[in-house]
């Protein structure tokens, strides 16, 4: 009831003035800008707002698969985070994928259900202007989870005029947004409401509610202004999580059916940022400050009756935090030994006030017991400069230095369901990591150029696993992990932009990693393990070869080993790092029509360290297809699952006990609770989707 009232509310804004008298649209085909002169690898690019809107989108964080090389798929229900792959990595919730927007970090370090995680279902993708997308930790200004790549979107200062949209699918899929924004001289507001609901193709209905609400105030020119964001959001979900196949093939549930109908979760973010700039004969000067407030509650159940038979094996984690930062950069022209150059310097802290932190035994989202609970306060704060310097008309170049400095205290909480002391596991802590970086490029040809560069990285851990020192759940001592990893990588570049019609990537890249992180199917968290290595090689394409047509082609390669002696039974490949992701795209406007028809491949890819078990290949087809005869109305409908291939998201190997094995005594007993039955668990793609739009600009 709240999110109706506020969307009519947010309707009688807009209709009363808020909105500016509507401009006439007109929409190009957008494509992956590739500049030459300025880019620092061939692994960067910028995706403009045009492109993001031509492609079928089933979520919002598939706005992220307009990188190169990128997959996002989801393995729980839908108001849970995107599941990301890229380089190799299977990225779990964003180990070491940053992901910003409006200039607000997404990443949650010391998260309760996994290091990293970023939550993109705030973001609403029709107010994204552009996608800045960097890969490897080459850059000084990238910092913690930026390891394999960062994603930073940026929302629009204003829009040509109102717009009001609904959008209707199968299974109960609702959406209506409503956006507009007014300008008067330099000042710009902009808001847009957005309310979604879904069941899902589930047995169990997903029961998806969510709301959406920014607000945006932009004040002044390119040369000095500043801006201020108000956003809210909230959902609540029930969630059909993974499935045993050995489930489904003996009937026992069926492929979208559900072990544990009382899965699912409710999420609520609010945030206030604002941003400063100004660019004159000093520099340019950027000041960006955010405060985010962020709830989270869980239900999962991945092994069903394997450790409690009694009760069921689900579990609440809980994460409540309140965020804090502040980040300065300023670029000037700095000349070194005669030759032009430009050095960057900049400073951020981030602060996280974690209240909640906690792990809960719970039947039917009712807490029994408690494993963890804690509250966690963690700073982070970093330094970098950076200096290029053109060595000729030629070759250019740059070197730098980055500085982060993580401060920690873990506080056991007295627990309100359980006899566990959480003082044993508190404590407190410091550390640090420099990391140099580099790159060349040289101007091979006015339409070719060559980089080579390279770089040292991070993602920081749960800074729990630094204090802990006894298991929660069994007692045992436990070994802790140090609070940040460092990661090395380079890249050999090759970027071809012969017209704006037309650019060729290549990227030749590889990747150590001091500590991998491993999903652990009983308690639905990560794991530190052993070192790794990843190399892989990544070629793009955009070719506007008509003004009416527009070809994209991506592929990406790699190979993901951990190094050092295995333990017995165990191997050196990474569990569920894909070795190919293959993408196509075939966009076509002329006057009022536009369609984008997309093609994806994930390659097969290890279950397991020994590499016994591989998760099959999935090629998908997605069509969108737009009609606009005049600049008020517009229509559309995307084909999610085109040909309805039975595939799946994604896929994991380990031991589980369903009720009815259970019932047979087909788990075997052990110590405590029972052994189980190994086996592939998956959450199936969602079949053929057709959803309908219907827009309105005004």
């Amino acid at each position: 009831m709240r999110s109706w009232w506020a969307f009519g509310l947010g309707a009688c804004l807009l209709h009363s003035g808020l909105c500016a008298t509507p401009l006439p649209t007109v929409e190009v085909l957008g494509q992956v800008q590739a500049d030459l002169g300025s880019s620092e690898a061939a692994s960067e690019g910028v995706v403009d707002g045009s492109t993001l809107q031509s492609r079928p989108r089933l979520r919002a964080g598939d706005v992220v698969e307009a990188v190169p090389g990128v997959a996002a798929t989801q393995h729980s229900g839908d108001g849970k985070a995107n599941q990301y792959f890229l380089r190799g990595f299977n990225l779990d919730h964003g180990t070491d994928l940053a992901l910003t927007v409006d200039g607000m970090p997404v990443n949650m370090p010391t998260h309760a259900h996994g290091q990293g995680f970023a939550d993109l279902n705030f973001l609403v993708p029709e107010l994204v202007s552009q996608l800045r997308y960097r890969k490897g930790p080459y850059a000084a200004d990238a910092g913690d989870f930026s390891l394999a790549g960062s994603i930073d979107l940026n929302y629009r200062a204003h829009l040509p005029g109102a717009l009001a949209e609904l959008t209707l699918g199968p299974d109960r899929y609702q959406r209506a947004l409503l956006a507009g924004s007014r300008s008067e001289a330099d000042q710009h507001w902009l808001a847009a409401l957005e309310l979604q609901g879904d069941d899902g193709p589930w047995v169990v209905a997903e029961g998806l509610r969510k709301f959406n609400a920014v607000l945006r105030y932009t004040q002044g020119t390119a040369a000095q202004g500043w801006h201020l964001s108000a956003m809210a959001y909230d959902s609540r979900w029930t969630a059909t999580d993974q499935v045993p196949q050995r489930a489904v093939q003996t009937g026992e549930v069926t492929r979208f059916g559900s072990m544990d109908p009382s899965d699912g979760g409710q999420s609520r973010r609010l945030s206030l940022s604002g941003q400063w700039h100004a660019n004159d004969s000093h520099g340019a000067t950027q000041i960006s400050a955010y405060a985010i407030d962020s709830q989270l509650q869980l239900w999962s159940n991945f092994t069903y009756f394997l450790n409690n038979p009694a009760q069921g094996d689900q579990f609440e984690q809980a994460d409540s935090r309140r965020v804090y930062g502040a980040r300065v950069d300023h670029q000037v022209a700095h000349p070194l030994a005669g030759r032009d150059g430009v050095l960057s310097i900049g400073a951020s802290w981030r602060g996280d006030r974690i209240s909640q932190l906690g792990l809960y035994a719970t039947q039917s989202r009712v807490r029994l017991s408690t494993v963890r609970d804690d509250a966690v306060d963690q700073d982070l704060v970093a330094l970098y400069a950076q200096q290029m310097l053109n060595f000729s008309d030629r070759w250019r170049g740059y070197a730098g230095l980055r500085s982060d400095a993580l401060s920690y205290r873990v506080q056991g909480q007295d627990p309100v369901y359980g006899p566990l002391n959480g003082a044993l596991n508190s404590g407190q802590g410091q550390t640090g990591l420099i990391s140099p970086k580099a790159g060349l490029a040289w101007a091979l040809h006015p339409a070719h150029e060559l980089y080579v560069n390279t770089g040292s990285g991070f993602h920081s851990n749960d800074v729990r696993g630094a204090t802990i020192q006894v298991e929660p759940a069994s007692g045992q001592p436990a070994a802790g992990s140090g609070p940040m990893v460092r990661g090395w990588g380079s890249e050999l570049g090759w970027r071809y932009v012969p017209d704006p019609q037309l650019s060729v990537t290549l990227a030749l890249w590889q990747l150590h990693l001091d500590s991998e992180l491993v999903f652990q199917g009983d308690t639905g968290s990560t794991t530190p393990t052993r070192a790794s290595r990843r190399h892989g090689l990544e070629g793009s394409l955009r070719w506007q070869f008509t003004s009416q047509w527009l070809l994209d082609l991506d592929a990406a390669v790699s190979q993901a080993r951990y190094v050092g002696e295995a333990a017995a039974g165990e191997g050196n490949a990474v569990p569920n790092a894909l070795s190919s992701v293959l993408a196509a795209g075939l966009t076509w406007q002329h006057g009022p029509w536009r369609s984008s028809l997309r093609w994806r491949y994930l390659g097969e890819r290890a279950l397991d360290s020994t590499d016994t078990a591989r998760a099959p290949a999935v090629n998908l087809l997605n069509l969108g297809l737009r009609y606009a005869p005049s600049a008020r109305w517009s229509g559309g409908v995307d084909v999610f699952n085109l040909t309805d291939v039975q595939a799946n998201d994604i896929a994991y190997l380990y031991a589980s006990c369903t009720a009815r094995e259970l019932g047979a005594g087909s788990c075997s007993a052990a110590m405590s609770g029972l052994s189980g039955v190994s086996g592939v668990h998956a959450h199936p793609m969602a079949p053929r989707t057709v959803r309908l739009s219907l827009r309105l600009q005004f």
